[in-house]
């Protein structure tokens, strides 16, 4: 079994050494779901995912980027990166907001955190635009999907 890279040898949180390692093009892609009642997702969808608050759509794109950029402020072992790209896709499906973030960076360590982090709070927001229609909205299957560059890569 693999040791865990945040743990040092006392058995203490740690934020990982990539100082030896050579900075890669390293790029994440993560995805999730917000799935709805029918009846409310049909409500939505009428409404060209917009409510009183604005477009739910592109909020939850924009509150997703910012999240992104402020992971290491969020994951506390998390290294600050300097992001070159940030792309996030909400596309509906049946009663279903499907989510894909996409980041990408030249650094030494991934952006495997980042990804996941966009896709979570992009569900967050759509969960708070729309809670005044239902409290049975579930946030759901938020996974890795693929990352490349360092010393692995990862296709799901």
């Amino acid at each position: 079994m693999n040791k865990l890279s945040h743990i040092n040898k006392h058995g203490e949180a740690t934020m990982v050494d990539v100082s030896g390692k050579d900075k890669t093009e390293r790029i994440a892609t993560a995805s999730g779901l917000v799935v709805f009642p029918q009846d409310v997702f049909n409500q939505l969808e009428e409404a060209q995912f917009s409510n009183k608050k604005g477009s739910i759509i592109q909020t939850a794109v924009i509150a997703g980027i910012q999240a992104v950029k402020k992971t290491a402020d969020l994951i506390p072992l998390c290294h600050q990166l300097s992001l070159s790209k940030i792309n996030i896709d909400i596309q509906p499906i049946e009663n279903t907001l499907r989510i894909i973030c996409t980041v990408k960076c030249n650094e030494r360590t991934g952006v495997e955190m980042e990804a996941l982090t966009g896709v979570s709070v992009s569900a967050l927001t759509i969960y708070d635009m729309c809670k005044a229609l239902s409290h049975d909205i579930k946030i759901t299957n938020i996974q890795l999907e693929k990352k490349s560059g360092g010393k692995s890569d990862f296709n799901r």
